[in-house]
């Protein structure tokens, strides 16, 4: 296991390493994370193409991990209302087979990214639906948890989590909803993760403060939703410190508390030991 010089651990529990984004220098973000004490990394999928990719980065990396799923933006209509073996989406041959081929190696974490997104509605919502029900059985069935997105679907993801618990383990990442979808969350012994929004102006404080201690993690997003300092860049997994300290400044603690109780809840969540597999 890597110790960071100082000691201090990060967990950068969802980023996209395998974005475009990182194309060119997708090497060096790695190395400048694990400069920064970010030694542990899930990198998530959002398709099934995007799946066998991430497998690919976390067995090359042993501070790596990834998952395995179709992010509601990917859904196709016609496969998700059938069973979802059909394309995941127009123009690719990748399935929901592949992503349950990838969820089955060791190196693959969880099922997702699944959920809901009616803001943007670039699938239609009864697919989402089908598309987010499928991904929470394919968890149960192989006892994976599931990352969630969920944005504008408040209510149809609430409905999830209720009928979800005791059954399958779930993380509502990037959580900036409700205080009632958090006590949902909380109640069904689902977790919340929080992004470099932590550190935004705006961002309502109360939901970090009533995030129970061993049901949160820290989460860069990248290279999405860089935090303040570093807004308006590309995000990337070094950047999760910032995350830490906004978040450990709304707890009252310091940021060596959230850092080891995120690491730690990494590790339960994703069931990822101590020493790399």
């Amino acid at each position: 296991m890597q110790r960071t010089a100082n000691g201090v651990r990060f967990a950068d529990s969802h980023c996209h390493l395998t974005d475009r984004a990182f194309r060119a220098d997708r090497a060096a973000v790695l190395a400048r994370a694990r400069e920064a004490g970010v030694v542990r990394v899930v990198t998530i999928a959002s398709d099934a193409e995007d799946s066998l990719a991430a497998l690919e980065l976390a067995r090359a990396n042993d501070d790596v991990w990834c998952t395995a799923g179709i992010h509601p933006h990917a859904v196709n209509g016609a496969a998700a209302a059938s069973t979802l073996d059909a394309a995941s989406r127009p123009g690719t041959a990748s399935t929901m087979d592949a992503v349950r081929d990838v969820a089955a190696h060791p190196r693959c974490v969880a099922i997702g990214e699944t959920g809901l997104d009616y803001f943007y509605d670039n699938a239609p919502r009864d697919a989402q639906r089908r598309s987010f029900a499928r991904h929470v059985e394919l968890a149960a069935e192989l006892d994976l948890p599931v990352v969630v997105h969920s944005r504008e679907a408040e209510a149809d993801t609430a409905a999830v989590v209720r009928e979800s618990a005791g059954q399958v383990r779930g993380v509502l990442h990037c959580f900036t909803g409700s205080r009632e979808l958090l006590a949902e969350a909380m109640a069904a012994g689902w977790f919340v993760s929080f992004t470099g929004i932590a550190t935004f102006k705006n961002f309502d404080a109360d939901l970090v403060r009533d995030a129970l201690a061993d049901r949160y993690m820290i989460e860069t997003d990248a290279p999405y939703l860089a935090p303040v300092p570093k807004r308006g860049r590309r995000n990337e997994p070094a950047f999760v410190a910032h995350v830490a300290a906004a978040v450990a400044r709304l707890r009252g603690e310091t940021p060596e508390r959230v850092a080891e109780d995120t690491w730690a809840n990494t590790a339960s969540f994703f069931r990822i030991p101590e020493e790399p597999s």
